[in-house]
C-alpha cells in the first residue's frame, strides 16, 4: 500500500474509533478565528495528539484539535489550528487533515486564513473571497505515485473554488452588509514574511493576497472531488507597500479585531450552503 495512503487510512481508523459524526462542511480556521469553534453547538472535540500518526500544529494561537458540531442545523468539522509546510512537515502531512475530513464525509472544504494584501486597493481588515490561486511555490501534494483511491492522476483545476459557493458567500456578505473583496491567493513557503521584491513579484503574477497555507490544501481537496471555497482576512499590506515592518503580532491583532465580523460571515455562509444542499 502507498505509505501516504496507509498513513491517511490509519488516521481515519483512529478517528472512527473515537468519533461517530458525519459532517457536511469541513472548516479550517486561520489566525484569529480559533475562538469560533467554541461558539458553535459542540458535540465532540478530538485533539490531534489523540489521532495515531497525525501531524501536530506548532504555531502559537493554533490549538490543534478537531471540533465536531453544528452551525445552525449544519453538521461541521472544524480544524482549530492547521498544519503548515514551514513547520517542517512533508507536504503530504500538511494536506492530510483536508483529506481526512473528506473521508469523514465532508463534501465542502471552507478554507480561511490571515493573508498579506499585495493589491493596493486592499487594506488591513478587509475580507477577500478567494476566486483562484497560485500554488507553484510550494511542492504539490500530488507529486509521486498517484493514490487512485483518492482521485485521478491528472486532476482538472479549472474551478478549484466552486462558483456556486462563491455566489453563496457573496450573498451572505450582502445580507450582512459586510464589504467583500475578491481575488487570487498565492501561497509561498514562509515562515519569513515576503521581501518588497517578492511582494512585487506576487502582484506581477496576478496575486491579490499572499500567505503560507491554503493553496496546497485546496489542491488535495480538489483532487478528491470536494467543493472548495475560501476567505482571506487581509491582516496587513505586503512588505514595501507601507513603511511599517511586519510581525506576527500585527497579523494576530488585525485578525482578532475583525474576528466578530468574520465569524458572522462564516456562519451565514455555512447556513446558506446547508440550505442549498450542495
Amino acid at each position: 500500500m502507498n505509505p501516504v495512503y496507509e498513513k491517511l487510512m490509519n488516521c481515519y481508523e483512529s478517528v472512527k474509533k473515537k468519533v461517530d459524526f458525519t459532517p457536511l462542511v469541513a472548516l479550517v480556521l486561520g489566525s484569529g478565528l480559533g475562538g469560533y469553534a467554541e461558539e458553535i453547538k459542540v458535540v465532540q472535540t478530538l485533539d490531534y495528539r489523540e489521532i495515531e500518526g497525525f501531524p501536530v500544529s506548532t504555531v502559537p494561537g493554533h490549538k490543534g484539535r478537531f471540533i465536531f458540531g453544528y452551525v445552525g442545523e449544519i453538521p461541521v468539522v472544524i480544524m482549530q489550528g492547521r498544519i503548515h509546510y514551514y513547520e517542517g512537515y512533508p507536504i503530504q502531512d500538511v494536506v492530510l487533515p483536508a483529506r481526512l475530513m473528506k473521508l469523514m464525509g465532508a463534501k465542502i472544504l471552507f478554507l480561511t486564513n490571515a493573508a498579506g494584501g499585495v493589491n493596493y486597493d486592499f487594506a488591513a481588515g478587509d475580507f477577500m473571497m478567494i476566486t483562484d490561486q497560485i500554488s507553484n511555490f510550494v511542492p504539490s501534494p500530488l507529486v509521486g505515485e498517484n493514490i487512485d483511491e483518492l482521485g485521478p492522476r491528472f486532476c482538472d483545476m479549472s474551478h478549484v473554488y466552486d462558483r456556486d459557493l462563491q455566489e453563496i458567500i457573496r450573498n451572505a456578505a450582502k445580507k450582512l452588509s459586510i464589504p467583500l473583496k475578491e481575488g487570487v491567493y498565492i501561497q509561498l513557503t514562509g515562515p519569513a514574511f515576503e521581501t518588497p521584491a517578492e511582494v512585487r513579484m506576487c502582484r506581477a503574477l496576478g496575486a491579490d493576497a499572499v500567505g503560507m497555507s491554503t493553496a496546497c490544501e485546496a489542491v488535495a481537496a480538489n483532487h478528491m472531488g470536494m467543493k472548495i471555497c475560501g476567505i482571506s482576512c487581509i491582516s496587513n499590506l505586503g512588505c514595501g507597500m507601507t513603511e511599517n515592518p511586519l510581525s506576527h503580532a500585527e497579523v494576530q491583532e488585525t485578525a482578532d479585531r475583525v474576528a466578530p465580523l468574520f465569524k458572522k460571515l462564516i456562519t451565514e455562509s455555512i447556513m446558506q450552503m446547508g440550505a442549498e444542499k450542495l
